[in-house]
């Protein structure tokens, strides 16, 4: 499916019977994918493990050079480093940014042991504007084995991600519908 003025639309819906996982739909090929542990909703909140209920434009994304998951795609992204964070502290200037580790405020360090920001594209959720505790690091990232719900994101398996990556571009646009 695609817009003529925001590109290729990435619809992501609830999977019955599982609310923390979801069927995303591209051009009318179904992906399995993980979603919140706190389910859809269109109330956001830092820390209620929800993945928002929003039409949601690809902003970039990182990958991991040491990564095994393929990353071509429409758009560039840059390298993540270990010194790559992303702040989760409402209160901080730096709320639902990039930041550099070591860093004093709350944060999500980028280069994760357990791979899952190996590709990690990032949605526009709460970015412009902030609101303060309207939910940060909103992510279309790797899933975990058995798509383990999320803290919010949305999350593929590496081979899903692999065909989807050449996909995305700035213009795409990634729909949770519930």
């Amino acid at each position: 499916m695609t817009d003529r003025r925001s590109g290729p639309i990435f619809s992501v819906r609830r999977r019955p019977g599982n609310p923390s996982q979801g069927l995303l739909n591209v051009g009318g090929a179904v992906f399995r994918c993980a979603l919140g542990k706190g389910g859809v909703t269109w109330r956001k909140r830092e820390g209620d493990g929800a993945t928002p209920l929003a039409s949601m434009r690809v902003l970039g994304g990182y990958f991991r050079a040491d990564g095994c998951v393929a990353r071509r795609t429409g758009m560039t992204l840059a390298p993540i480093d270990a010194k790559l964070g992303w702040c989760d502290a409402p209160a901080d200037r730096n709320y639902n940014r990039p930041v550099r580790l070591p860093y004093p405020a709350s944060h999500e360090t980028m280069r994760r042991k357990d791979h899952l920001y190996d590709i990690c594209i990032v949605l526009d959720w709460n970015i412009a504007p902030r609101r303060r505790g309207g939910g940060s690091a909103i992510f279309l990232h790797l899933a975990r084995p058995g798509y383990l719900p999320t803290e919010g994101c949305v999350a593929l398996s590496p081979r899903d991600m692999g065909r989807l990556l050449p996909l995305l571009s700035r213009r795409t646009v990634l729909k949770v519908v519930g």
